[in-house]
């Protein structure tokens, strides 16, 4: 059984920063994703980090956000730096398995306010 265990959320200033992590079980998985829901506004992916390594950025985070794994960890992170308003938003952990089936986390709010 798939888990994904999602931590790291909270309230920070603006150009502050936040490191998410989602520790990911029970399957062996191809690629992973940070995606973010503001209110209002549709399901959006912010980072995505394949099984090569290779690593995509919404042009929005480019420079600002760096996704990561852990392999000893089984753990996927997002470094977030240079955080702005416009990031508020509830971040979701994705994972996809090797058979293209697609794992949600819970769910974390990040709020930038000062």
């Amino acid at each position: 059984q798939v888990q994904l265990v999602e931590s790291g959320g909270g309230l920070v200033q603006p150009g502050g920063s936040l490191r998410l992590s989602c520790v990911a079980s029970g399957s062996i998985f191809r690629s992973y994703a940070w995606y973010r829901q503001a209110p209002g506004k549709q399901r959006e992916l912010v980072a995505g980090l394949g099984i090569d390594g290779s690593t995509n950025y919404a042009d929005s985070v480019k420079g600002r956000f760096t996704i990561s794994r852990d392999n000893a960890k089984n753990t996927v992170n997002l470094q977030m730096n240079s955080l702005n308003p416009e990031d508020t938003a509830v971040y979701y952990c994705n994972v996809r398995s090797v058979g293209f089936v697609n794992y949600w986390g819970q769910g974390t709010q990040v709020t930038v306010s000062s």
